[in-house]
């Protein structure tokens, strides 16, 4: 798992899925807001004049010399719910991004946001 210390480390890394297939370049990482632990990525994916983000969860990921590896199959990860190179996610659709995972969602106690970028 990505400690938070490393974060900063890791951006323009390549992302990798667990059977070492490129799946695209880490952009950001987002933090579980309960917790301040990291929780997902973003990885830059697409055709050069139409890059787009896509969200990836870090649960099990592991970090090597210039590379993220992520647990998740490198197709999962190209079909997962998206952003603009330029867009930030908005609170109602951090939902769907748990689902494309079969991950539970909830928010805060107050319905706070689960998801901070970093």
């Amino acid at each position: 798992m990505i400690q938070n210390a490393d974060i900063r480390e890791w951006r323009n890394h390549d992302v990798v899925d667990q059977r070492g297939k490129k799946i695209g370049t880490l952009e950001s990482v987002y933090v579980d807001t309960a917790t301040d632990e990291p929780s997902f990525a973003t990885v830059t994916v697409g055709l050069l004049t139409r890059h787009r983000l896509v969200f990836v969860p870090l649960t099990d990921a592991t970090v090597g010399p210039g590379y993220v590896k992520v647990a998740y199959d490198r197709a999962l990860v190209r079909e997962a719910p998206s952003i603009g190179t330029d867009g930030v996610l908005p609170a109602e659709e951090e939902p769907p991004v748990f689902a494309h995972y079969k991950l539970d969602y909830a928010t805060g106690s107050h319905g706070e946001r689960r998801l901070a970028r970093r």
